[in-house]
């Protein structure tokens, strides 16, 4: 007999051999046992979670020879046919290679005839995403009212390439990845079945590189038993896969942690010598990463899936929390940008120099950040201080002569006036356009440029008056001129402290020492149009 591969082999029979999926298995389950049974289920979720093994085994259900039951007997003639592929009533169809609506409509030509054999007749549709929107409407009508004798299965991977007049029309469920610890202990289930022996680092290995899909991780070990002869060792799966030992990537993060920039290009250098997946590098950094940083803020909430708890400790004790985070950020930039790079090995290299180069100023040190060095949003007096004085710098911006120290106050005044209104849109942009001439009891005189004249008319004024009055609790009139403001509007005034703080921004990055550094080791830039200021 011909070798069958584990995926097939362990294949689960019923409900209560599925792994995971218990949010789905429930409700499939409880309609079954209460007979409330659905036309149509839609079953959604990544490759290898179980899609079409729920479908199948609920149609196995549906038509088990004792009856509709959630736990089918396996023996039947029935349960036996559609567990081998041919019971003739359970109508499988791989949606990807019969996309066009002929196919569609050759398949429903038979859907009014009674099942052969079975106690329904069951189309079920993989990958119905891959329909065209002819054959959509070709389903639709039968998918509506189909007769009561045929049930409608559909997996997809990607369900939001369906028609929602499919989606309205279908129940639907959503298979979620499996995590590691569920692979590994289903493949060590396997495994003791099969009597092979495996080390617990390489069953690790392979359940991280099945990236919660069962069905790869069962493909996966079948690739490491023939690789092995039969053994499934750490080494060798880690030689099968192309991953590199956890050592290799602590040690960048010792160097890194110490600051060593000699070290760090040694250990980097080591690594190519085994000629690893940069890509896959920067993935086991950033896993390393996360790990350290979930230690960091809780203490104790190591898990073993990447990194031997001590491990871990030891680096999360050894890194601040800001380096963490900013290697992380740093990392994921660079495994983007490793397809741009002149090549893996050079993008993965930069990444880990940007690291040591840029790290967080401490409280220790004399200079301060870039991000510190910029400036904070102007404040302005409270309104009822009537005392306080404008902004210093607010009289180097308007004409010598053309302002008093009260008419400052005054334009002071409103400013803060239209900051605590609950105004949006274009009535928001018509109030910080408008300049303040003068106050008459409760009637403001408002000066608005032409270029912003568009803004103007009968509705939006009203608006804008309105939440005015509701403000002041008493009714007031706004009599606009369009007229140039000799005054300075709230959108001059944003304007102007966002290019002075943008401003100041580029000066602190100009000035900054490691920025000065880094120009004169490696010829670095800086891009003006990069540089925002922090809040």
């Amino acid at each position: 007999m011909s070798y069958q591969v584990l995926a097939r082999k362990w294949r689960p029979r019923n409900f209560g051999e599925m792994m995971g999926q218990g949010h789905v298995l429930r409700a499939l389950i409880n309609a079954l046992d209460h007979q409330r049974l659905h036309h149509a289920y839609l079953f959604t979720g990544t490759r290898g979670v179980g899609k079409t093994t729920v479908a199948r085994i609920f149609a196995k259900s549906l038509n088990c020879e004792q009856g509709v039951s959630a736990n089918p007997c396996g023996q039947c003639s029935a349960c036996r046919e559609i567990d081998e592929g041919r019971f003739v009533d359970l109508i499988e169809v791989d949606a990807a290679s019969r996309t066009k609506v002929e196919d569609t409509r050759d398949l429903l030509e038979n859907v009014q005839y009674a099942p052969a054999r079975g106690r329904y007749k069951v189309y079920l549709i993989d990958e119905v995403h891959m329909l065209s929107t002819h054959s959509f409407n070709a389903l639709l009508k039968t998918l509506e009212e189909p007769p009561p004798h045929v049930k409608f299965l559909l997996a997809t991977t990607d369900p939001q390439r369906l028609p929602v007049t499919i989606l309205s029309r279908c129940l639907q469920f959503n298979l979620k990845r499996l995590p590691p610890e569920m692979i590994r202990d289903y493949m060590e289930r396997v495994l003791a079945r099969e009597n092979i022996a495996a080390e617990a680092g390489a069953l690790k290995q392979i359940a991280r590189a099945a990236d919660g899909s069962m069905r790869d991780a069962l493909s996966l070990l079948d690739q490491a038993i023939a690789y092995g002869g039969g053994r499934i060792l750490d080494a060798e799966v880690q030689a099968m896969l192309g991953t590199i030992e956890h050592s290799h990537v602590a040690n960048l993060f010792d160097a890194l942690a110490a600051g060593d920039g000699e070290v760090l290009l040694q250990r980097i250098a080591a690594l190519n010598e085994f000629a690893p997946d940069h890509d896959g590098v920067l993935a086991e950094l950033l896993a390393l990463l996360h790990q350290i940083a979930v230690v960091q803020a809780v203490p104790g909430a190591v898990n073993d899936e990447h990194m031997d708890d001590e491990t871990v400790k030891r680096l999360a004790a050894a890194l601040s929390p800001e380096d963490v985070q900013l290697f992380y950020q740093i990392g994921l930039i660079g495994r983007r940008d490793l397809a741009m790079a002149p090549s893996s090995r050079l993008g993965f290299e930069m990444a880990l120099l940007r690291m040591l180069a840029f790290r967080p100023a401490s409280a220790s040190r004399q200079h301060q950040s870039p991000a510190a060095a910029a400036p904070q949003k102007a404040e302005r007096p409270a309104p009822d201080n009537q005392d306080a004085a404008p902004p210093a710098n607010r009289e180097s911006v308007r004409q010598p002569g053309t302002v008093n120290h009260e008419r400052a106050r005054e334009e002071e005044k409103w400013h803060q006036l239209l900051e605590q209104l609950p105004l949006q849109g274009v009535v928001r942009a018509l109030a910080n356009n408008c300049g303040l001439i003068r106050r008459e009891a409760n009637t403001f005189h408002l000066a608005l440029a032409p270029a912003h004249a568009s803004l103007r008319n009968s509705r939006v004024e009203e608006r804008l008056q309105e939440a005015l009055s509701v403000h002041l609790g008493e009714k007031v009139k706004l009599v606009f001129t369009v007229a140039q403001p000799t005054v300075e509007t709230p959108a001059a005034l944003q304007e102007r402290v966002s290019q002075d703080r943008l401003r100041a921004a580029q000066e602190a990055i100009a000035q900054d020492g490691q920025v000065k550094a880094l120009q004169e080791m490696f010829g670095a830039r800086i891009v003006p149009d990069s540089v925002r200021p922090v809040d």
